[in-house]
C-alpha cells in the first residue's frame, strides 16, 4: 500500500505545469488553461504580452513550458525561443496559434519550437505538452550522463597521471639501493669468497640475480611510465629509416639468430621518431627472441587503409594461441617462463601505450607454430601549415 500511495504521488507531482503564456487575448488563455486542466494538469500561469514582460517572468523563476501565440502586435512567439536561448534556458516553447502555414511551421521546427498546435485543435495541446515535457526530461538526463561521463574521464585521466609520477618516482629511487645491495653482494664475494662454502657462493649468486633481475624490471618500468609524460614530438619520420635505426639497435642478437629481414617502400608519417622506432625495436626484439628451429624470417610491411596507415611485423616464428591475442600486451604479463625466455613483458606494453597515445591500435594475429603477425595502425595526418609535415608512401 506504502509503494502505490507513492507512486500515485508520484504521478500526481509529475501533472504539476507551471507555464509561461506569450498571449494578448485574455479568451485564448481561458481555453489553454481549461484545455490542460481538463487533462488532468494541475497549472499555475503567467501571461506576457510583450518582451519585457517575457523577460522579467523568466527572472522569477523556472517554468515547465512556454505556450507562445507567433504573431502578436508588439512581437512574435519566435522571439521569446530566442530569448530563452540567449539566456540558455532549456525550456519546451510550443507555439499556440489561430494559423500557421506549412512553410512557417517547418521553419519555426528548424530555429528550436517543439511544436506547434492551432487553437482550433486545442485538444492536441495535452499531447504536445507531454511530449515536451518527456523530450525534455530525456535530453536532460542525456546532458547529466555526459557530464558525469566527462568527470569520470577527467578522474581518470587526472589517476593515470598520478599514477605514472609514483610510478616514476618509486622507480627512480629504488635503484640506488638496488645497485648497492648488488655491488656489496659481489664486493663480498670477491674479498671472502675463500672463506665461504658452496652453498654460501649460491645464496650471494641468487642475491646478486635477483637484484639485476629488479633492476633490470625498474629500468622497464620506467621506461614504461615514461610513454607519454612527456607528450608527443611529431615530426615527418621515413619509416624505412626508422626500421634502420632499430635494426643497428639490434646487430649483435641478429647476428646471434641469423635473423634475415626485409622491409622496402615504408611511407613517411607523422610520429614522434624515437617512440617509433621503440616500437619497431620491441617488435623485432620479440621477433627474435620467440624463434623456433629455423633461423628468424621477419617481414616489415605498410598499407594505407583510409585515413590511416596500417604496419605489419610478420615472423616465423613459435606463435603465439589465440587466446592469448590480448594478454601479451599487459603490463608483467608473459607466457613464458624466464628460463626459457629472458624478459619482464614489458615490450608490447610499451608498444601498446605509444601507439595508442599517437591515436593508433595494435593487435596481433597468430597461432601456435604458424608464426606471428603484429599490425599497428597510425593516423595520417594532413600537412598543416608552413612546417608541418605531409606522409607519403615511397616507392
Amino acid at each position: 500500500m506504502a509503494t502505490e500511495a507513492f507512486a500515485v504521488a508520484t504521478q500526481t507531482a509529475a501533472l504539476k505545469l507551471r507555464v509561461l503564456l506569450v498571449e494578448d487575448d485574455p479568451a485564448d488563455v481561458t481555453l489553454v488553461m481549461h484545455q490542460l486542466r481538463r487533462e488532468g494538469f494541475e497549472v499555475t500561469a503567467e501571461v506576457a504580452q510583450n518582451a519585457e514582460e517575457f523577460e522579467k517572468h523568466l527572472g522569477n523563476g523556472e517554468y515547465d513550458l512556454v505556450l507562445a501565440d507567433y504573431n502578436l502586435p508588439q512581437w512574435r512567439g519566435m522571439e521569446a525561443l530566442a530569448c530563452l536561448r540567449n539566456q540558455g534556458i532549456d525550456t519546451p516553447l510550443i507555439l499556440v496559434t489561430g494559423s500557421l502555414g506549412d512553410v512557417n511551421a517547418v521553419e519555426c521546427i528548424k530555429q528550436g519550437a517543439t511544436d506547434y498546435v492551432l487553437k482550433d485543435n486545442l485538444t492536441r495541446l495535452p499531447v504536445s505538452v507531454r511530449r515536451a515535457l518527456e523530450e525534455r526530461r530525456l535530453r536532460r538526463e542525456r546532458q547529466h550522463a555526459q557530464e558525469e561521463l566527462a568527470n569520470k574521464v577527467e578522474e581518470l585521466a587526472r589517476s593515470n597521471r598520478e599514477l605514472e609520477q609514483f610510478a616514476y618516482v618509486a622507480s627512480h629511487d629504488l635503484q640506488e639501493p638496488l645497485r648497492m645491495v648488488a655491488a656489496y653482494t659481489q664486493l663480498l664475494a670477491e674479498r671472502y669468497g675463500d672463506k665461504l662454502d658452496e652453498n654460501a657462493h649460491k645464496y650471494m649468486g641468487y642475491a646478486v640475480d635477483g637484484a639485476l633481475r629488479m633492476q633490470t624490471l625498474i629500468q622497464d618500468l620506467l621506461a614504461f611510465s615514461r610513454v607519454g609524460r612527456q607528450g608527443l614530438n611529431l615530426a615527418a619520420c621515413d619509416g624505412n629509416k626508422l626500421v634502420a635505426e632499430a635494426l643497428a639497435n639490434l646487430r649483435a642478437a641478429i647476428e646471434e639468430s641469423g635473423a634475415k629481414i626485409s622491409y622496402q617502400s615504408l611511407p613517411t608519417i607523422t610520429a614522434d621518431r624515437s617512440q617509433l622506432i621503440q616500437v619497431f625495436q620491441n617488435l623485432l626484439a620479440n621477433a627474435i627472441k620467440f624463434r623456433g628451429a629455423n633461423p628468424p624470417e621477419i617481414v616489415i610491411s605498410a598499407e594505407r587503409h583510409g585515413k590511416e596507415w596500417r604496419f605489419a611485423v610478420a615472423d616465423n616464428g613459435i606463435g603465439i594461441a589465440p587466446e592469448h591475442a590480448e594478454k601479451v600486451f599487459v603490463i608483467f604479463q608473459r607466457l613464458h617462463t624466464r628460463s626459457e625466455y629472458p624478459g619482464n613483458g614489458m615490450g608490447l606494453a610499451i608498444c601498446k601505450k605509444i601507439i595508442e597515445s599517437h591515436g593508433g591500435l595494435i593487435w596481433v594475429e597468430s597461432r601456435q607454430e604458424q608464426g606471428s603477425t603484429f599490425l599497428f595502425t597510425l593516423p595520417i595526418r594532413k600537412k598543416q601549415g608552413n612546417g608541418g609535415a605531409s606522409e607519403t608512401p615511397r616507392g
